[in-house]
């Protein structure tokens, strides 16, 4: 659960630090050529928007490894030191030479929670991690199928997609923010400067944190989608019984609050308890896990 969400907020501190950054040059030092006498220039500001959304999604995928073992405390396996130590690291092995790609940090986070995830800025350097309640209420089964899946989102190259899209949606945010930020400073607060006015600035910037919210729905669709086929994967590089049996293994802890940190909710494999139908289920990272084990039954790796 918890890569996307963490990308996400650290995106959107970049973007808003950008959007101050880029106001004090442009209002103070003209640079960008965004602004004039005549308003703005939709030309150079989609330059700008695009530039400036693309580094702030890349930003925040060359650090997503580092911000995940920050957040939930992971430890890498450096030298096994049981047999389940072992037993992870040559499975993980394993796994990455069947869908080539290199082998991947290996760590254990202290969650009571059976989960896992992976993230990474590219498939050969990327991190892979189980909770210690998953290893702790699965089966070796069932954890061989969680580990598959989550090779599944490093070979798939998720994280590289959703930075991509991510960079898309903060352009688009920022391009717009600003063009609401004009019309407020504009007709609200008169400013018939030829430049922006703190209007535009306060405006620009409440508006970038309130579309990237709402933009954010659109990678949540990806996330859902992408849960599918890390399940697709799941079932080939194990079996599709055992990947089926891990996700049936998550239903008690679906039942429950999800303990893993709210910014890295949408990079594992389960999410916790959704109550009934509501909007906010346009922002949820994963699919209901009868879904996931539907499409599963549907699936046969043999022909994939």
């Amino acid at each position: 659960m918890m890569r996307i969400g963490l990308f996400l907020l650290t995106n959107l501190a970049v973007i808003v630090v950008f959007s101050i950054v880029f106001g004090i040059l442009s209002r103070f030092f003209g640079v960008g050529g965004v602004h004039s006498a005549g308003g703005i220039n939709y030309a150079s500001l989609a330059i700008m928007c695009g530039v400036y959304g693309m580094v702030g999604s890349m930003v925040s995928l060359f650090i997503s490894k580092w911000m995940a073992k920050k957040s939930t405390g992971t430890v890498v396996i450096e030298a096994p030191s049981n047999a389940t130590e072992q037993w992870l690291i040559a499975t993980v092995a394993k796994q990455a030479r069947a869908v080539n790609i290199d082998m991947p940090e290996v760590g254990i986070f202290n969650n009571s929670q059976p989960n896992a995830f992976a993230t990474g800025w590219n498939k050969n350097k990327a991190l892979v991690a189980v909770s210690s309640g998953l290893l702790q209420s699965m089966t070796a089964d069932e954890v061989e199928a969680v580990l598959a899946h989550e090779i599944g989102h490093v070979a798939n190259g998720d994280m590289v997609t959703l930075a991509l899209i991510q960079g898309v949606i903060n352009a688009f945010v920022m391009f717009f923010a600003r063009i609401i930020g004009n019309f407020v400073d504009r007709t609200v607060f008169k400013n018939e400067g030829d430049g922006p006015g703190i209007g535009y600035f306060v405006t620009s910037i409440v508006m970038d944190i309130l579309l990237g919210f709402l933009a954010s729905a659109i990678v949540m669709w990806f996330s859902r989608l992408r849960e599918f086929r890390a399940d697709e994967m799941g079932a080939k590089l194990a079996s599709r019984e055992k990947m089926i049996s891990a996700l049936d293994a998550l239903r008690p802890a679906e039942q429950r609050p999800d303990q893993m940190p709210e910014s890295m909710k949408a990079f594992a494999i389960a999410s916790g308890q959704s109550t009934g139908f509501s909007i906010a289920n346009l922002f949820r990272s994963h699919p209901t896990l009868d879904d996931r084990i539907a499409a599963l039954r549907k699936y046969n790796p043999s022909e994939a």
